[in-house]
This record gives structure tokens, C-alpha cells and sequence, in this order.
């Protein structure tokens, strides 16, 4: 496992040969909100894979979210996501792929099923890197999908990531007690705290990001620049130069109730 630290992310790197590391990403924005200064200390190459990527119904009405987003349609802002992700994967020299689920207002099955047929076919070594799913459903149900279908791949290497912004309204957030801080919240430790109860964490990178690597991560977040004003409204000033985006962690995931 790689040792924990606090050092601020390097450069990306020519990804190295082999089964890499495969990115839960629940939506367009979450793994450039979440890990984007991380991405070039996973084993490479990295391909982000967003779940709820798929087209919505012809019909479908604009969901409340895209239309606070300024869509007047739902297929409108189906296709300025996928451009914006695509911009923002090509910034941070990541490898992209979509499944066909559409977002969670638009429907779908909640069983993920192309998710569970993408997961049974990875190959061995593979890291498989998970949202905590801390206060948002869409990235809880894409973990717990996940975990069931790659309950007997011993062959793989579980990790998970703390999405952001919403792991990061914990007080203290990127603090040395970070982990203890988590568990112990009552509004934000919830996932975390079952999570621990069923497998044994450990931090397996952690980083402040440094003026270089956060203006490298800013610019992939502003390729969402669709989702940035509902952000701001549900979560404050994120964007901040000291703001909860510059700590990113990852955990990894070995099977074992109880530990921490």
C-alpha cells in the first residue's frame, strides 16, 4: 500500500502499463471536485468512469437541478456535460469512459447494471477507487453497487475517495485528526463510520495541494462551469484558495468489521 501523506500533488506522469486504476465518478464533476490532485499518484494508467453519464428519455422533462444549471431542456444539458467532462478529463491527462445511466432524476435502473457488467470484466490488479458517498445518494448507491459486484474479487485492490465538497463541510477537514474527526460527526461521519464498520481503513494518499497542483485542479473544476452557481448556493465559497477542495483523501479497503 502507498504510505499516507500530506505533500502536495506532483505533476502527472506518461501512465505506467497495465490494469491501472478505474475511477468512480457518480457524476460528470465528481472526480475532478474530488481527487483531481491525486490522480497522478494512483496507479496508472487512470481512466475516470462516470456512472450516471447516459442520454436522459426524449421526454423527459429538465430536472430541477439542470434547470437551476440554466438548461430549458434536459437533453441540452446532457450534451454541454459531456463536453464540459471530456474537457476536463483531456486537462487532467485521464483516460474517459461513460455507462449509459442516466442521471437520477431522469430514471434508470438503481442496480446499475452496465456498472456491475464493466466491474466483472476488469482484470486482475486493477485498483478499483470508490466514492464514500458522505450526504449524497447517487454516490452511495454507485459504492454499494460496487462493493456488492466486487465482493469476491480478491484480485483487485479497493480504495475509496472522500467526495467533495461534501466531505469537506467536516470542521477540521484535512487536519491531522481528520479520520477521527469523520468518525465522530454526527452530520458528516455517517457513511464513513459504516464503512469502517465493515472494512478495515487505512489512508492511502492524502495531500494539501499547493499552489501549482490546486491551480491545475481549479482549471478542471472550472470545466464544469454549468454545475458552479447551484454549487455555490448549496455549498459556499468552495472554490476558495484555502476552501474545502485543496484536501483531497483516499482510503484503502481491506475486508474485516470493526477496525479503523
Amino acid at each position: 500500500m502507498t504510505q499516507p501523506t500530506e505533500a502536495a500533488a506532483e505533476p502527472a506522469e506518461t501512465p505506467a502499463s497495465g490494469p491501472g486504476t478505474l475511477l468512480l465518478s457518480p457524476h460528470f464533476d465528481d472526480a475532478a471536485l474530488s481527487v483531481a490532485g491525486l490522480l497522478p499518484r494512483l496507479p496508472g494508467p487512470v481512466t475516470v468512469l462516470t456512472v450516471h453519464a447516459g442520454p436522459p428519455p426524449a421526454d423527459a422533462a429538465v430536472s430541477w437541478w439542470d434547470a437551476s444549471c440554466g438548461f430549458t431542456s434536459a437533453a441540452e444539458a446532457h450534451g454541454v456535460r459531456d463536453a464540459e467532462d471530456s474537457r476536463a478529463c483531456d486537462l487532467l491527462g485521464v483516460a474517459r469512459r461513460t455507462l449509459g445511466h442516466p442521471d437520477g432524476p431522469y430514471g434508470g435502473d438503481p442496480g446499475l447494471p452496465e456498472l456491475v457488467a464493466t466491474l466483472a470484466a476488469l482484470p486482475a490488479g486493477t485498483a478499483v477507487l470508490l466514492p464514500l458517498g458522505t450526504n449524497q445518494p447517487d454516490h452511495r448507491a454507485v459504492r454499494e453497487v460496487a462493493l456488492r459486484a466486487l465482493a469476491d474479487r480478491t484480485d483487485l485492490t479497493l480504495l475509496v475517495y472522500a467526495d467533495l465538497p461534501y466531505t469537506g463541510h467536516l470542521p477540521g477537514w484535512g487536519g491531522e485528526r481528520t479520520d477521527e474527526a469523520l468518525a465522530a460527526s454526527e452530520t458528516w461521519g455517517e457513511a464513513f463510520r459504516e464503512l469502517r464498520g465493515r472494512f478495515r481503513t487505512e489512508v492511502a494518499h492524502a495531500a494539501r495541494l499547493d499552489p501549482a497542483a490546486w491551480a491545475r485542479k481549479r482549471a478542471a473544476v472550472l470545466s464544469h462551469g454549468s454545475q458552479l452557481a447551484p454549487l455555490a448556493l448549496d455549498h459556499g465559497a468552495f472554490l476558495a484558495a484555502d476552501g474545502p477542495l485543496t484536501a483531497e483523501r483516499v482510503w484503502s479497503l481491506t475486508p474485516g468489521p470493526g477496525a479503523g
